[in-house]
C-alpha cells in the first residue's frame, strides 16, 4: 500500500508568454495523455502547429486507432462592440487572430492552464484529459470581471484519422441532444464526438474554415493544410466571476454517462492522486525525478486484445504506437526504477504472449493486433529487460512460467536460424538479413535506398547476444548444471569472435557492421557503446573499454546524447529537416540520439568504476537534457532526436520513451 504523503500537484513547468518572441512561443508544446493511449496537444499558446495537435485525439481500439476528434476552439469575449479574440491559428503564413498578445503564462500541472488579460477581466483557461475515457475537459474561470460580457466558444471539429489532414468535402454532421451536441461522419460505423456546455447557449452556424497551416508539418515536407468544419457556436453573458465547465467526448457511438459531473473536484482530484501514486511508487526525493517520473507515466497505456486490457508502453507521440525495441529499452527506466513491477510484468508477458517463430514483435499495427517482426535486436533486448525485471522484483515464478520458455525458444532460434536469415554463424556469432532488410535500430530506407547497411554482423546485436547468453549461464548457475555449462560455453565462444572480429586496434575501437562477404565496416558510430554498457559486456580488456568510452565521448558525444556518425565523415548529416527522403538519410548519419545518453553514462561509470569524481562528471553531460525537459520542445519530456549541428534543435516525436526511460537510468546511476 502506498503512502499518498504529497498534498498537492506537481508543477511540471511554468512559461512566462508575455515576453517571448511568437516564434519560440510556437517551439515549445504540451502533452497530456491517459491510459487508453489518447492524448491532448498543442503549443504553449493554443496555436496548433502540427498535423497531430489537437484537444482531443481519442483510441477507439486502445492505444490503436487514433482519431483527431477536436482540434481547436475558437474564444471570443465581446464588450458592447469590442470583440477580443483569444486564439491563435496560422493561415497562410499569417497567424489570425492574435489572441496571445493577451495571454501572459502557460503552466503545466495534471493539467494545461492559459492564464490571458484584458482591461475588462482576467481568465484561466484549464484543460483536463480524464485517464479511463476520451474525454477532454475545458474550464473557463473568469475573475474581475469590470463589465457585462459575452464570451462565445467555436470548436472547430476533425474526426479523422490522427495521420491524415481533412479537407472540405468531408461528410460531417451534427444534431442536437438534451444534454449537447453530438457530431459525426456521415459514412458507416463512424465514431462520434459528444460536446457539452451546460453554462452556455448553442446556436447552429455550420462553416467550414479553410487552409489552416501546420508550420512543423511544412518544415518535414509534409501535407500542411487542413479545412476543419465548425457546427456552430456556444455563447453566454458574464456579469461576474464565472466557471464555464465545456467536455469534449469520443467514442463509438454517444453515451449519456461518459458526461462529466459539472463539480470538477472530484475527477481533478483523481488526476492529482494519481499523480501521487506515480511519484510514490518512485519514492522520489527531488523536484527533477518527480519530473522524470511525470514524463513516464505518459507512455504507459493498455492494450486492448481479446477483451482483456494488457500494459504497453507507447514508443512516441504523437505519431508511434507501441514498438518491441523501443520498449524493452526503456522498461527499466519507465516502469522497474520507479516501481511499477506490476506493468512491468504486464508489457513483458503482453510482447511474449505475441512472440512467434522465436521473435519478439517489433511493433503491432496503428488500427489492428497485427504483430510485426521486422527486427533482430528487439527479442534480445527482451531477454534483457526480462531478467532486469526478475532482479528487481525476485518473482522467479512469472519469470520461470512466463517468461523463461519465450527466452529459451528465442536463444535456440536465433541459434538454429529463424526469420530474415537471423541465425548463428560457424563462429558463433549472429548475422542477419541481406542488402534488401533493415534490422537493426538504424533502419532507415527511402525508395529502396538503404542509408545504413548493417546487414549480418552488427556489433551491438553481438553484443546483446553475448548478454543474454550470459544472463542465461548466470540463471541456471545452482539449477541446472548442464544448462549452465551449455550457455556458458556458447557465451565464452561468442566472447572470443567478438573481440577477434570487432575490436579495430589501429582505430582504437570496435568495427560497426561486418558483412557475409567479410567487408568491415569500421565507421565510427554509437552502436558500440553498448558492448561496455550491458550487464555482460564481451570480454574486451579494461584499456580496450576505457579507448572505446573515450572515442565515442571525444567524436560523438554532445549535450543532448550521441551522435549517429562522426562529424568527419563524409556521409554526415547535421540537420534533420526538409522531405522524407532527406530525414531519412539524416536519420542515422549524425542526427543526435538522446536515448543512448544512458548506455554511454553507465558505460563511461564503469570504466572509472563508479566513482565519485566520475558521478559529478557524468552529471554534467545529462544535465542539458533535464533542461531541455521543462524548457524545451514538448514541456515535461524529451524529443526523440536532435540535430547533429549546434545549436542542436530538437526534431522527431516531440515525447519519446526511451528518451525518457534511458534518461531515468542515467540521473539515477548519477544521483542514487
Amino acid at each position: 500500500m502506498l503512502t499518498l504523503q504529497k498534498t498537492k500537484e506537481v508543477q511540471i513547468a511554468s512559461v512566462s508568454t508575455s515576453d517571448k518572441s511568437v516564434d519560440e512561443l510556437l517551439s515549445k508544446e504540451w502533452l497530456l495523455t491517459n491510459e487508453r493511449g489518447s492524448y491532448a496537444s498543442s503549443t504553449v499558446i493554443g496555436c496548433n502547429t502540427r498535423g497531430y495537435h489537437g484537444l482531443l485525439v481519442g483510441s477507439l481500439n486502445p492505444p490503436a486507432n487514433r482519431i483527431m476528434a477536436l482540434a481547436n476552439c475558437l474564444e471570443m469575449v465581446i464588450h458592447d462592440t469590442n470583440i477580443l479574440k483569444l486564439s491563435t491559428f496560422e493561415f497562410n503564413d499569417k497567424l489570425a487572430p492574435l489572441g496571445y498578445v493577451y495571454m501572459k503564462q502557460f503552466r503545466q500541472d495534471q493539467g494545461v492552464h492559459f492564464d490571458y488579460q484584458s482591461d475588462d477581466f482576467r481568465l484561466m483557461k484549464s484543460l483536463y484529459l480524464l485517464r479511463d475515457i476520451d474525454t477532454a475537459v475545458i474550464l473557463y474561470n473568469f475573475t474581475e470581471v469590470g463589465v457585462p460580457i459575452e464570451f462565445v466558444l467555436r470548436p472547430f471539429v476533425g474526426l479523422r484519422d490522427f495521420h491524415t489532414l481533412q479537407k472540405s468535402y468531408a461528410p460531417l454532421c451534427s444534431r442536437q441532444c438534451n444534454d449537447g451536441l453530438v457530431i459525426r461522419h456521415n459514412v458507416p460505423d463512424s465514431c462520434e464526438l459528444f460536446l457539452s456546455c451546460p453554462s452556455m447557449n448553442f446556436e447552429q452556424d455550420p462553416q467550414w474554415w479553410f487552409s489552416f497551416v501546420y508550420r512543423n508539418d511544412r518544415e518535414r515536407g509534409q501535407n500542411f493544410s487542413e479545412d476543419l468544419w465548425t457546427p456552430g457556436f456556444f455563447k453566454c453573458r458574464i456579469k461576474g466571476q464565472a466557471r464555464i465547465v465545456f467536455q469534449a467526448n469520443l467514442s463509438d457511438c454517444y453515451r449519456p454517462e461518459y458526461l462529466v459531473n459539472a463539480d470538477v473536484n472530484g475527477w481533478r482530484e483523481t488526476l492529482r492522486r494519481h499523480q501521487i501514486e506515480v511519484i510514490a511508487a518512485a519514492k522520489a526525493k527531488d523536484e527533477k525525478f518527480e519530473i522524470l517520473c511525470l514524463a513516464a507515466d505518459r507512455f504507459i497505456t493498455k492494450r486492448h486484445s481479446d477483451h482483456n486490457y494488457r500494459t504497453t508502453i507507447l514508443a512516441g507521440f504523437p505519431w508511434f504506437a507501441d514498438w518491441g525495441r523501443d520498449a524493452f529499452i526503456s522498461l527499466p527506466g519507465l516502469l522497474l526504477i520507479t516501481g511499477r513491477f506490476g506493468q512491468a510484468k504486464s508489457v513483458l508477458t503482453t510482447f511474449a504472449n505475441a512472440a512467434d517463430e522465436g521473435m519478439i514483435p517489433n511493433r503491432f499495427d496503428d488500427h489492428s493486433d497485427t504483430a510485426c517482426f521486422n527486427s533482430v535486436d528487439a527479442s534480445l533486448w527482451f531477454i534483457n529487460a526480462a531478467f532486469q525485471y526478475l532482479d528487481a522484483t525476485n518473482d522467479l515464478k512469472t519469470f520461470a512460467q512466463e517468461l523463461l520458455p519465450v527466452i529459451r525458444w528465442i536463444i535456440d532460434s536465433y541459434q538454429k536460424g529463424t526469420r530474415f536469415d537471423i541465425h548463428a554463424d560457424s563462429d558463433g556469432l549472429i548475422t542477419a538479413g541481406n542488402s534488401e532488410t533493415q534490422l537493426t535500430w538504424m533502419d532507415a530506407k527511402y525508395d529502396g535506398i538503404v542509408f545504413t547497411p548493417r546487414w549480418g554482423k552488427a556489433v551491438e546485436v553481438n553484443a546483446l547476444w553475448h548478454n543474454c547468453l550470459c544472463l542465461l549461464a548466470r540463471f541456471y548457475s545452482g539449477r541446472n548444471q548442464e544448462s549452465e555449462s551449455h550457455y556458458r560455453s556458447m557465451a565464452a565462444k561468442v566472447a572470443d569472435s567478438f573481440c577477434r572480429l570487432f575490436w579495430n586496434e589501429q582505430c582504437g575501437y570496435l568495427n560497426d557492421c561486418v558483412l557475409p562477404d567479410g567487408l568491415v565496416d569500421a565507421t565510427l558510430r554509437p552502436n558500440q557503446i553498448f558492448a561496455v554498457s550491458l550487464p555482460f559486456a564481451p570480454t574486451l580488456s579494461p584499456e580496450q573499454q576505457k579507448s572505446i568510452v573515450n572515442v565515442v565521448y571525444k567524436a560523438l558525444l554532445t549535450p543532448y546524447g550521441l551522435r549517429t556518425l562522426n562529424v568527419q565523415h563524409s556521409n554526415y548529416k547535421g540537420v534533420y529537416t526538409g522531405p522524407q527522403r532527406d530525414r531519412d538519410e539524416a536519420y542515422h548519419q549524425g542526427t543526435v540520439w538522446p536515448y543512448l545518453i544512458g548506455p554511454f553514462v553507465e558505460s563511461y561509470l564503469k570504466v572509472n568504476e563508479f566513482s565519485r569524481e566520475s558521478k559529478k562528471e557524468a552529471a554534467k553531460f545529462i544535465e542539458p537534457l533535464i533542461e531541455h525537459l521543462t524548457r524545451q520542445g514538448c514541456i515535461g519530456s524529451v524529443s526523440e532526436i536532435f540535430d547533429g549541428n549546434e545549436p542542436h534543435g530538437p526534431k522527431g516525436c516531440y515525447a519519446q520513451a526511451w528518451s525518457v526511460g534511458e534518461l531515468i537510468r542515467a540521473y539515477k546511476m548519477v544521483h542514487g
